[in-house]
């Protein structure tokens, strides 16, 4: 607790005064921790050695004879697809595994969109504006997608139960521009939210004004739950089942964060018709993934119940890391500061005092602790009221971030009594 709001003037500037002594003590130790990205941790990635040697040559002949490491399979081997399909909550005909990456799914999903169009439409390219909404504070990348192929962007504020549904009914079925919506719905990043029954309904029943509007159902964090007391998101497919629109749906996940970062296996769901026109839409661009890194994993991993223990292990290395950041965040900031405590994903989305996230960032970053840019949690990098900051906790030691925790609280005070003298 700082108390800064019965401060007056002077005792503002000796309070600064003795925050920049501290801070000054941090420069001259030299960090140099990284927490730009949610990364897993080597310990993380330990857990999954045994993919790397869990297959022999026996292996290698499927159950129906064939032989995985030649051609085939452009909807990925039906041993991976079952796995896939139970953790998501679908048939293996809604589900078609790629490489390693879902963004490089969506990104290519969203080039042949402005190609080629979506089910007999208009490419994109050839429409003088496309439109995607963006959840915000959201995951910059996803952004970045949206920036490349120069989409227009519309921020819709998330609340406790997901994005302004009032916003997004709004924009979807009265304009047929808003060609896309990016979702983290799960532990969203970087709020930790997961959107509420409600929210998931409504998207089941919105009625696009363009035919080709597709929701980007990210699911990055569906299986990365940090407490046994987890969160539940309902199956927007199923929901849209409901609703005859299961064609507008894109769910996206991957393995990245389970086994290998990089080198997992990736995936997409969606209505079966959907899933048949992306497996021949990617037959052009590939003959087959990488058949071998799936066997691998329905080798080591068995079935979604062997891969819900192994995500057990991986909670087991994050709680601790996250407890240290929650509890140094409440020790020392939360009478000027706001998070979220989330129950699973990989970010805590901190908002401080309105036009400090900068000088936080800079401040932490000129004594060794590199954060996410401020303003990448919204389109175009730019965070109207300069106050969001994602936090990393995963990718270094408890004692690191322990320290680096304590400087960024360091950092948030400072910039705040800044700011507070400012006025």
């Amino acid at each position: 607790m700082t108390g800064y709001a019965s401060m007056d003037t002077l005792q503002l500037q000796q309070e600064l005064s003795a925050l920049m002594q501290v801070y000054e003590d941090y420069q001259k130790m030299k960090l140099a921790l990284n927490m730009a990205r949610g990364r897993p941790d080597k310990e993380q990635m330990d857990l999954a050695q045994g993919l790397l040697s869990c297959l022999t040559p026996e292996d290698m002949i499927l159950a129906d004879g064939s032989d995985v490491r030649n051609y085939g399979f452009l909807e990925g081997i039906p041993e991976a697809r079952q796995l896939i399909a139970d953790l998501m909550g679908h048939t293996p005909a809604e589900v078609l595994i790629c490489g390693s990456s879902s963004l490089n799914i969506m990104y290519d999903v969203i080039a042949h969109a402005f190609t080629h169009g979506i089910d007999g439409c208009t490419p994109w390219a050839k429409l003088d504006n496309v439109k995607f909404l963006c959840p915000v504070p959201g995951y910059d990348r996803h952004f970045g997608i949206s920036e490349h192929f120069g989409c227009e962007m519309i921020a819709i504020p998330m609340n406790a139960e997901g994005p302004d549904m009032d916003l997004v009914e709004q924009y979807v079925n009265n304009d047929p521009s808003v060609k896309g919506l990016w979702s983290i719905p799960k532990y969203s990043n970087p709020s930790g939210i997961t959107y509420s029954d409600e929210v998931v309904r409504r998207f089941a029943q919105l009625k696009p004004a363009a035919k080709d509007f597709r929701i980007f159902w990210d699911n990055a964090y569906i299986i990365h739950d940090l407490y046994d007391h987890h969160d539940v998101l309902l199956n927007l497919l199923e929901e849209c089942k409901k609703y005859g629109s299961e064609d507008m749906v894109y769910e996206l996940m991957s393995t990245s964060k389970v086994s290998f970062a990089g080198a997992g296996i990736a995936a997409i769901a969606s209505s079966e018709s959907n899933i048949k026109k992306l497996a021949k839409q990617f037959g052009v661009q590939t003959i087959g993934w990488n058949k071998v890194n799936m066997l691998s994993h329905v080798k080591f991993f068995k079935n979604k119940d062997g891969v819900l223990e192994h995500m057990k292990k991986h909670a087991a290395l994050l709680r601790p890391k996250f407890a240290a950041v929650l509890d140094i965040l409440n020790a020392e900031v939360s009478d000027i500061a706001t998070w979220h405590n989330p129950n699973g994903g990989y970010f805590i989305s901190f908002n401080a005092m309105e036009g400090c996230a900068k000088r936080i960032v800079q401040l932490c970053k000129e004594a060794g602790v590199v954060l996410t840019g401020a303003g990448a949690t919204y389109p175009y990098g730019k965070d109207p009221q300069d106050k969001n900051i994602r936090i990393a906790p995963t990718s270094v030691t408890i004692d690191e971030l322990k320290q680096a925790a304590t400087l960024f609280c360091l950092c948030v005070k400072i910039a705040t009594v800044e700011k507070m003298l400012e006025k």
